[in-house]
């Protein structure tokens, strides 16, 4: 990609925020520090506790970075749609605040997309914390391949903002942003760029380290949402839970 291209486009980060003093510092420094540097990070806060909010003030001197603080608790997938509606550039990256990316992240995948023309991309990923893996995805994605198999990590997509259109996160507690893949991928494909770029944290305390809650809440979503019958719902959450298994291991789902 030629640099003075790659200079125009721009790229709004999403980053919903709740309670996470610990790790959104190195969350941050991991965005402040890409290669590529024609980035907004649009910080929406869940009404978080004072050691948290304490973090991000010290973030409010950066121009590039914009916070906007909730006086009530939705959770992520309200977070994140209110960033959307805030968002004006033609990409958007989305990250959770407990992961990190390489410093190489965002002009790789744009490249990635600029070069192939694409529209929806997504990378390859390695977890850290509780569990060490590294996960290679499928190569594309369509809508009948990701109900069985939802290996898309929200931490490595770079989406056009074009094709975004009406698709929502679910306000759910977990499991948010499954439905709104399933909106976009039922119109178009997604590409995954395989190299590990993005690092996403397993903890104990994560919303999706309970595999029991996960599985309740695809079965409503595809239910409610993708309008999936038994037979349908009961094989997408087969092959879900088969293939978790193989990236996580029994603890997660």
């Amino acid at each position: 990609m030629a640099n003075k291209k790659k200079k125009k486009i721009k790229i709004d980060i999403i980053l919903p925020n709740y309670n996470s003093y610990n790790f959104i510092n190195e969350t941050i420094k991991s965005i402040t520090n890409q290669s590529f540097s024609n980035w907004k990070l649009i910080i929406v806060d869940d009404c978080s506790n004072k050691q948290t909010i304490k973090s991000l003030k010290k973030l409010s001197k950066n121009k590039r970075i914009k916070i906007y603080w909730l006086k009530k608790n939705h959770g992520a997938g309200f977070c994140r749609n209110y960033a959307i509606k805030k968002s004006k550039s033609p990409y958007i990256a989305f990250i959770d605040s407990d992961d990190v990316w390489k410093k190489d992240k965002l002009e790789t995948q744009l490249r990635f997309m600029e070069n192939n023309n694409y529209s929806f991309s997504y990378t390859s990923y390695e977890t850290f914390g509780n569990k060490i893996r590294y996960v290679k995805p499928p190569l594309e994605y369509d809508y009948e391949k990701f109900i069985h198999n939802t290996s898309i990590c929200t931490s490595t997509m770079l989406i056009k903002r074009e094709i975004i259109n009406k698709a929502k996160f679910t306000e759910t507690r977990i499991c948010e942003d499954y439905f709104f893949k399933c909106e976009i991928l039922k119109k178009y494909n997604a590409y995954c760029l395989d190299d590990f770029l993005t690092k996403y944290r397993v903890s104990n305390k994560s919303l999706q380290s309970n595999s029991l809650r996960n599985f309740y809440w695809i079965w409503k979503i595809n239910r409610e949402y993708n309008k999936l019958n038994v037979l349908e719902n009961m094989l997408s959450l087969t092959f879900i839970s088969l293939n978790s298994l193989i990236k996580y291991g029994l603890k997660n789902f």
